[in-house]
């Protein structure tokens, strides 16, 4: 196959997955969900503090998540231990959900009963930052494990997220992470951007995290009612 052929393609399967973004977007609007996205490389530990938003939310709201992964059902299994309702979307050899994927794995759920909707992105820097999935917002995750240039070499999706988490904060220290160079380097490509400096393990900067998820939901909906 020619590139020109190739890049058609490509736009025409991002045109397709625009498309089912909007409708999404519209039907979460209308049920008043505030739709969170994850993405992050491997070992970030985003299903680690997806569980763990999960669990600290729900006495307050109804929360869900929708979990993609090449292969196994492992991570669903993790997150359903959140008792909250969870599914699994395997994607096979793609490195990244598609809109189309969140639309066929919400069948069967009344969004309207639902607060907060999680979805937790494949492992990949690459790949998600082209695929709108009809979100309200999107986390991008790194570990002070990974080192403080990460946004230099992943400049696209920390432009394509709304907000930087910095995971397993307990690490800092043993792994001599600077703090102030990874802010630098986020602020180089997404000058601006709101960063949460965190541990799941240990619920450091948890509640601040949360609170900032509930204003955006209360946010959302005055607007929606206005």
């Amino acid at each position: 196959m020619s590139e020109p052929r190739l890049v058609e393609v490509r736009r025409n399967v991002l045109k397709q997955n625009d498309v089912i973004a909007r409708s999404l977007r519209e039907q979460f609007r209308e049920a008043g969900v505030f739709v969170v996205s994850l993405v992050s490389s491997p070992g970030s530990g985003k299903t680690t503090f997806l569980e763990k938003t999960l669990t600290l939310l729900q006495p307050q709201y109804r929360v869900a998540a929708l979990v993609g992964d090449l292969a196994t059902e492992n991570d669903a299994v993790r997150l359903a231990r959140s008792k909250a309702p969870v599914k699994q979307i395997t994607t096979g050899t793609l490195c990244h959900l598609e809109a189309a994927m969140v639309q066929n794995a919400l069948s069967g759920w009344d969004l309207h009963q639902l607060d907060f909707l999680f979805i937790e992105n494949v492992g990949n820097l690459v790949c998600p930052s082209s695929y709108d999935l009809g979100e309200s917002l999107r986390l991008v995750l790194m570990s002070v494990t990974e080192g403080e240039d990460k946004p230099l070499k992943y400049p696209t999706i920390f432009n394509s997220a709304d907000v930087a988490v910095i995971t397993k904060n307990e690490l800092a220290v043993a792994v001599e992470f600077d703090w102030e160079t990874a802010r630098k380097s986020i602020e180089s490509v997404r000058p601006g951007m709101k960063i949460f400096r965190l541990s799941a393990k240990t619920g450091e900067g948890m509640n601040d995290y949360l609170e900032f998820l509930a204003r955006q939901l209360r946010e959302r909906r005055s607007v929606v009612l206005k």
